[in-house]
């Protein structure tokens, strides 16, 4: 293993934790949009776009861990 095959497989519980963290974020900005919070609303929007690449980067993580294991699968086939 290699690269960013080592980081995926090695580390795979860290971009689901990655995942976890933009979810939460996202939920909480989308919150922070109420009215009721309207003086955050700044700070919602960061929330929000954060949470959101950080969802980002958990999905692609789990996807690149299909992709190897896949790979590795269709390899102990052959």
């Amino acid at each position: 293993m290699k690269g960013l095959e080592l980081i995926v497989r090695e580390y795979r519980h860290r971009h689901l934790i990655v995942g976890v963290i933009g979810n939460a974020m996202f939920l909480i900005g989308s919150i922070l949009f109420f009215r009721l919070f309207e003086t955050w609303q700044t700070l919602a929007v960061w929330l929000f776009v954060v949470g959101s690449a950080l969802m980002l980067v958990g999905s692609l993580g789990e996807v690149a861990k299909a992709v190897y294991e896949k790979r590795e699968r269709d390899t102990a086939r052959r």
